[in-house]
């Protein structure tokens, strides 16, 4: 689950608890609407954990080495205008 399907349950919880007054007979709406927006909230603090280790940036082994070109012809570098 990505971060809108967190903040997609964050909102849905929070109008289950605070903007309806259903009565549904064996079943809580309010407490429905609470455990869904601390999923939510679990879910988001794993999702920016995990982006975070994601955007650590590794430094490159390898040397890169630039090659030198040479002008062939009236300045063309790229063999147009032959």
């Amino acid at each position: 689950m990505g971060l809108g399907g967190c903040i997609i349950l964050i909102a849905v919880g929070a109008i289950l608890t605070f903007a309806t007054d259903w009565d549904m007979q064996g079943v809580n709406l309010d407490l429905v609407g609470i455990i869904l927006m601390i999923v939510g909230l679990i879910g988001v603090t794993t999702f920016s954990s995990i982006a975070r280790r994601r955007r650590v940036m590794v430094p490159p082994t390898t040397t890169v080495v630039e090659e030198e070109r040479h002008h062939t012809r009236d300045g063309y570098t790229d063999g147009y205008g032959v």
